[in-house]
């Protein structure tokens, strides 16, 4: 029905102003409607607060009963940081449930709709999936595979050329484009890089943007620090980087047994590929820490190895308007390809201009 479909993506709209306040948890909306009129309506802001359902109910009140909820994902039916709103739904006295999507938790997977279904509710599943899907990608992997969603963050000139010869590279894109990939950093669990990045450059990785900057985020203090990552096989981390004196938490990964602490870090060894860091285990690690996005901000050579890897989910890349050079160093670093047929096909999803730069979004390409 045409007004299930608009009553489902105003409920995907408010779901998305959980974007960057409710990790790990999943961005949640839920709508309900009776007698053609929306009586309650709300979006899951935190983890360990109330999810979206519950404060729909809330708000609905006693006109909750005999009506239809409409939700962007299966409504919980097990205790977490907070009791099941399935129960809620079915306590309420609700007619019908729609919801975007199955659970893909396993605590959950189709339990909450048997269980509201058992309960004389109406029960559908799978209107606008693709788009719910969309809106949490990295809970969704997290929880069909294990890893996390690694989306990776590169900035070009239009020769496809990211820093002079000597290293200098500030700036190659614009402030708009700079201001973009804060939001980015805001939406992601944590923020990835290599202890060479680290040596270069000393990088923050941090969400320098105002609340006002991140729709949905109600208090200064509620903007995010995502964890930052560095992998470090030989645990070369300055003691004076600045990832150590910043607020938010950081991740050194290492290959060294027996490694010693590390004041403003987290030293943890994994397991080692070809004398360098499995990147597979790596992202095994930060999906056990219930980690679902990973922003990679790195250099050519781990860029190039998570690529080849097929290890990245989505790239966005900044294009800049300007030409650098032959003497310019290149995007990518990674073993030649000798084949047409052995490439890395990538499909454009979005392109758009922020400020003076172009941003490429694009997905490897599954044959």
């Amino acid at each position: 029905m045409p007004h299930d479909v608009a009553l489902m993506a105003r409920a995907l709209r408010l779901a998305r102003l959980g974007l960057y306040t409710t990790h790990p948890n999943p961005r949640v909306g839920c709508v309900i409607v009776k007698n053609g009129e929306i009586v309650g309506q709300g979006w899951h802001y935190q983890a360990g607060q109330a999810h979206a359902e519950r404060i729909a109910l809330q708000q609905a009140g006693d006109k909750a009963k005999g009506s239809s909820v409409y939700v962007t994902l299966e409504p919980c039916s097990h205790y977490g940081r907070t009791p099941p709103c399935a129960d809620a739904l079915i306590e309420a006295g609700v007619a019908r449930v729609v919801a975007a999507m199955t659970d893909p938790n396993p605590l959950v997977s189709g339990a909450g709709l048997q269980k509201l279904q058992a309960a004389g509710i109406q029960v559908e599943s799978g209107l606008l999936q693709t788009q719910a899907e969309a809106l949490n990608p990295g809970f969704v992997k997290r929880m069909r595979s294990g890893l996390p969603w690694v989306r990776c963050k590169m900035a070009m000139s239009l020769d496809g050329r990211t820093a002079m010869a000597n290293g200098e590279s500030k700036w190659i894109t614009g402030e708009a484009a700079r201001q973009d990939v804060h939001k980015l950093r805001a939406r992601s669990d944590a923020i990835m890089t290599g202890i060479g990045t680290v040596l270069a450059d000393d990088p923050g990785l941090n969400v320098r943007l105002p609340k006002a900057a991140l729709p949905g985020v109600l208090s200064e203090e509620d903007i995010p620090a995502p964890k930052a990552v560095v992998l470090d096989s030989r645990l070369r981390m300055p003691p004076a980087a600045r990832l150590l004196s910043l607020s938010g938490e950081t991740l050194v990964l290492t290959c060294l047994q027996d490694s010693p602490a590390m004041s403003g870090a987290e030293v943890i060894t994994v397991a080692q590929k070809d004398r360098r860091i499995d990147l597979q285990a790596a992202l095994q690690l930060l999906a056990s820490k219930d980690i679902n996005e990973v922003m990679l901000e790195c250099g050519a050579t781990l860029a190039g190895s998570m690529l080849q890897q097929g290890l990245v989910d989505e790239l966005i890349v900044y294009m800049a308007p300007h030409l650098m050079g032959d003497a310019a160093r290149g995007l990518l670093s990674m073993p030649a390809i000798k084949n047409m047929r052995d490439r890395i096909a990538l499909q454009f999803q979005d392109v758009r201009q922020v400020g003076d730069d172009l941003r490429l979004t694009l997905t490897p390409q599954i044959n």
